[in-house]
């Protein structure tokens, strides 16, 4: 053989070499690539086993039968636990259908209402008051409810009729004029309703605080009643919300007299009392020791109706 003959078989021998061990290196390279993915669906495995709180390692590929097998079971387990839950939900709805009633629902309902109602008194007070917003002279809620506001109403004849105060004045009888004598309040906050919504509205009168430290009531540890002139729709407050310094009796809203629709020519108007205790066109404010009807309280509601 010649000296390039030989030449030529080490270079062949040479890249023989070269090629076996770039496809080790490859084959390596897959076999790390291949442990690191297995690794990795290990771990993944093993955080989804602690989070679940199964003690067992989990394996990371099922076989279709097994796969069959454990959705059947997690399916019964599933099935057996809702069926538990609807169970028990109606056992507990046939409890609180035969339950005795306590002010016109059944009595575990109302002692929820009376706890919501000494959780909020808790947290009462003349400090505690609703968010305020920017004047805004032209805001007017919406329009939500029209019990009491009976079409036959004359406004020109409207009294305001005032009971439970000392002596001989027992009783009076004011005007609009006498209302409108009293110190001047506007408030911009959101009137929430008990349905879910709430509104930005501009209200203008004289606080209720005023009103009672002009025509001072027998008791100031007692409640008030509010009543429409029709007596169809009526409230009762505790006397600490009365005079909260931002309960108002509102002659104006959105810078204007108060249409019939909004209560006119008085409504009382209370941010740390759902809607619903915001009685339009007042008829009569009675001061009293007892605690005062209330209509939607005789309906299934939370007579405190605060939030």
């Amino acid at each position: 053989m010649s000296k390039t003959d030989g030449e030529r078989e080490m270079g062949k021998g040479q890249t023989t070499d070269a090629r076996e061990m770039k496809a080790a290196d490859a084959s390596d390279a897959n076999a790390a690539a291949t442990d690191g993915q297995n690794q990795l669906i290990g771990n993944e495995t093993e955080n989804t086993a602690r989070i679940v709180g199964e003690a067992r390692r989990l394996s990371p590929v099922m076989g279709d039968d097994e796969t069959r097998r454990e959705m059947t079971r997690r399916s019964r387990r599933g099935f057996l636990v809702g069926g538990v839950a609807a169970i028990a939900a109606f056992g507990g709805w046939r409890w609180l259908k035969s339950s005795a009633d306590a002010d016109g629902i059944p009595y575990p309902l109302r002692r929820a209402h009376e706890f919501n109602e000494q959780l909020s008194r808790t947290y009462f007070g003349r400090e505690r008051l609703t968010q305020t917003f920017p004047p805004a002279p032209t805001r007017i809620p919406r329009v939500n409810g029209d019990i009491g506001l009976s079409g036959d109403f004359d406004l020109a004849t409207w009294q305001l009729r005032v009971t439970g105060l000392p002596g001989d004045a027992s009783e009076l009888r004011l005007t609009l004029d006498d209302i409108r004598a009293l110190p001047r309040v506007e408030l911009t906050t959101e009137l929430k309703c008990i349905e879910g919504w709430s509104d930005l509205g501009h209200w203008a009168g004289t606080r209720f605080a005023d009103f009672a430290a002009r025509y001072v009531p027998t008791t100031r540890s007692g409640y008030v009643s509010l009543e429409t002139p029709d007596g169809g729709y009526y409230v009762g407050l505790d006397i600490e919300s009365a005079l909260h310094p931002q309960t108002l009796l509102c002659y104006e809203m959105g810078g204007q007299p108060l249409t019939p629709e909004h209560g006119a020519p008085l409504r009382l108007y209370i941010p740390v009392k759902y809607g619903i205790k915001s009685l339009k066109r007042i008829g009569t404010i009675r001061f009293t020791n007892e605690r005062p009807a209330d209509f939607w309280a005789e309906r299934g509601y939370d007579w405190y109706s605060g939030h």
